[in-house]
């Protein structure tokens, strides 16, 4: 790479969101992660009863059961403890938070904007669950704070999408997508790489048509097997094959190459509850995974945007 990439201070070669809090707010941002009470349509028997196959109840084990005030202060002082004078963004993650009526948002969302700490929203949930009502009140918020949408796509193969039970199509999700555009909403985008029977071309598709909609955000996710699921029973039966580490991380820096270099890689790895954790094992060192990722992108002199064809 002849000149350094654009969007970092430091040796990385995508755009990272430590480096897009800093431009932003000028300082380092934390995200409290928070329990809404919010169910999902794939749960409460609306469009299913079992969740996605992946599903192990929509990261619950990362919050505590307790009313939101206490939640968000544990979260602050959680923070506080790393740095004094950190901010925050509100994450609402757990199940579908867009999924209630109105004025249920409200008390939820307005409640975290109370806190002087608190400087902006990230609110997890589904294409499917963003009626008019919803869209009207996340734009209202958007004109009074810091808010990101994040949308779970997983994949862009319906066919995968059917398999794993998502219950909901690519084209749903442009359609929502879109909406969020035209209102000046921040939209970040979850994908899944080492879904059953989809392929590196199958990911790097997803990757490809994902970037031409030219996102604020992106978070790559890698499949993590966890007990309980029904991915759990496809692994234990030998049919899912959990990627490798070497084979992630490969992915993972082909795929960036196929987004433009201004949508902010929000993640490219993620967590799995250890203690329900299957395969593949080696995604609890995120280090090894992160440095990977670095070194092979220097190595093939490549970077973010790097195959990003820009579509009018």
């Amino acid at each position: 790479m002849s000149n350094k990439f654009l969007y970092s201070d430091d040796n990385k070669r995508y755009h990272t969101l430590y480096y897009h809090n800093k431009h932003t707010f000028g300082h380092r941002v934390y995200k409290a992660v928070l329990n809404g009470g919010f169910t999902c349509p794939n749960l409460d028997g609306t469009k299913g009863v079992n969740g996605c196959a992946f599903c192990d109840g929509g990261s619950g084990a990362f919050t505590k059961a307790l009313p939101l005030n206490q939640q968000l202060e544990l979260e602050l002082s959680r923070i506080k403890k790393q740095n004094p004078d950190a901010r925050a963004i509100a994450y609402f993650q757990v199940h579908t938070n867009t999924y209630a009526p109105v004025d249920y948002l409200q008390r939820l969302f307005e409640t975290a904007l109370q806190y002087p700490d608190i400087i902006g929203l990230s609110i997890g949930t589904r294409p499917d669950c963003l009626p008019g009502d919803v869209l009207a009140y996340l734009a209202d918020l958007n004109q009074r704070t810091y808010l990101t949408v994040e949308l779970g796509v997983q994949t862009v193969h319906d066919r995968t999408a059917r398999a794993f039970g998502r219950s909901y199509d690519f084209s749903e999700f442009v359609q929502s997508y879109e909406k969020l555009q035209k209102l000046h909403i921040r939209t970040c985008l979850h994908i899944i790489n080492g879904l059953y029977q989809e392929s590196f071309p199958d990911m790097l598709r997803t990757a490809e048509l994902l970037g031409r909609l030219r996102p604020q955000a992106v978070k790559i996710q890698l499949l993590h097997v966890l007990k309980d699921t029904r991915y759990a029973e496809l692994y234990q039966s030998g049919k899912l094959i959990p990627m490798t580490q070497e084979d992630y991380i490969f992915t993972v820096v082909k795929q960036l190459e196929l987004f433009p270099p201004e949508t902010v890689i929000e993640r490219v790895t993620g967590d799995g509850e250890k203690a329900k954790l299957l395969a593949p094992l080696w995604s609890m060192d995120k280090i090894r995974t992160l440095g990977g990722i670095d070194k092979l992108q220097s190595t093939f002199d490549t970077w973010q945007g790097k195959e990003y064809i820009h579509h009018d």
